[in-house]
């Protein structure tokens, strides 16, 4: 499995267009590029970090030479931004975590 950082810096007041944005993208890109998902968390008042999973490399590599064309969703989603980072790009090594159990 294969994950990528990043980080978000949100202009003021577009917190909610950029929450809505990310989902709409986040779906896309799962059923377009088999995506394994992103999970959004708030770091602090104007920055936000996405962490996302895909299958390999490989896979994220291979979407991102095909997103050539920009949809609602991300031109919306960067619309909300002042600065988007990728942060850190890595091959996991161990999965500790416990699988979301959904009630």
């Amino acid at each position: 499995m294969f994950a990528v950082i990043y980080r978000f810096k949100i202009r003021p007041g577009y917190e909610q267009q950029f929450q809505d944005s990310w989902t709409k993208r986040t779906e896309e890109i799962k059923a377009t590029y088999s995506s394994l998902g992103s999970r959004l968390h708030k770091a602090s008042e104007d920055f936000w970090i996405a962490y996302a999973q895909w299958p390999s490399r490989e896979a994220w590599e291979s979407a991102g030479k095909s997103t050539a064309e920009s949809t609602e969703a991300q031109l919306t989603m960067r619309a909300a931004c002042e600065t988007v980072e990728t942060l850190f790009e890595l091959n996991m090594v161990k999965d500790l975590l416990e699988p979301i159990k959904l009630m």
